[in-house]
């Protein structure tokens, strides 16, 4: 699933395109893709000029002039295009956008994960995620109050977006590698200075990761090189890249989780 600084580099790589356009009509081929139904968004969303395209968390967020907003979820399989009407159109491409330039927004999905949402308020959808990491206001005062009261391992939290918004299992394990913060540690016993470290940690791995724009590990997000910086993600039983013990690959609230036993403790 793309992470936030996947879905910060399709954000951005979208703004030019669509900033400034006009949607003029919608076709759904995957009705369950669609919030709160169909046929609201055929019927409210023509005519309907986008004001600004930003990012949430995992969501894309079209600012809609006059108010209301459009939001896609990728969730694993979901791809962004911009195409001109006329060109073929790819396999799994469930729902288009009509653009006033004669272009379309192809929202292509093999899995038919992927969701639409058009709403009144962005925080209809968004209203109950965590705070975003690399928000300017969000200082190490304010991640640390995040873990008063909280009990459990530490990669399952991170991965909670109602705890913090946009951070999946790529970016949880790179950022306490750096952080040099073990994974299963129980959140209770983490110290002051270990969670000012893992602040740190997470927050240099996702701007990495934007600065790479993102990570390419499938045929669905294309383009990023974060891959081929990683540090533990996927790299089982590699040598670690500061202390050459071999990277350890545990399963850990479902999710494949890579650290280095010796740097991480």
């Amino acid at each position: 699933m793309p992470e936030l600084p996947e879905v910060e580099t399709v954000v951005r790589g979208l703004q030019g395109p669509l900033v400034g356009r006009t949607f003029t009509g919608v076709t759904v081929g995957w009705p369950r893709a669609i919030r709160p139904s169909p046929d609201h968004l055929r019927q409210r969303l023509p005519g309907r000029r986008v004001a600004a395209l930003t990012r949430r968390a995992k969501f894309l967020v079209f600012h809609l002039e006059g108010g209301g907003a459009l939001l896609i979820h990728l969730k694993m399989s979901g791809n962004l295009q911009v195409a001109p009407a006329g060109e073929a159109m790819p396999l799994h491409v469930h729902t288009v956008f009509d653009l006033d330039n004669g272009h379309q927004l192809r929202f292509q999905d093999t899995r038919k994960f992927g969701r639409v949402h058009l709403v009144d308020d962005p925080a209809e959808v968004t209203g109950r995620l965590g705070p975003e990491p690399l928000a300017p206001r969000f200082g190490p005062a304010r991640f640390r109050a995040l873990f008063e009261r909280r009990r459990g391992r530490l990669k399952p939290l991170l991965l909670n977006q109602e705890f913090l918004a946009g951070v999946g299992n790529i970016y949880a394990d790179e950022g306490c590698c750096r952080a040099g913060v073990d994974p299963r540690r129980l959140v209770e016993t983490l110290t002051g200075a270990e969670l000012d470290r893992l602040y740190r940690g997470l927050r240099a791995a996702l701007r990495t990761g934007i600065m790479l724009r993102g990570a390419s590990l499938d045929a669905v997000y294309r383009g990023g090189e974060f891959q081929n910086h990683f540090r533990v993600y996927g790299r089982t039983g590699e040598p670690c890249r500061k202390c050459r013990a071999p990277i350890r690959r545990v399963v850990l609230g479902g999710r494949s989780t890579h650290f280095c036993p010796n740097c991480q403790k």
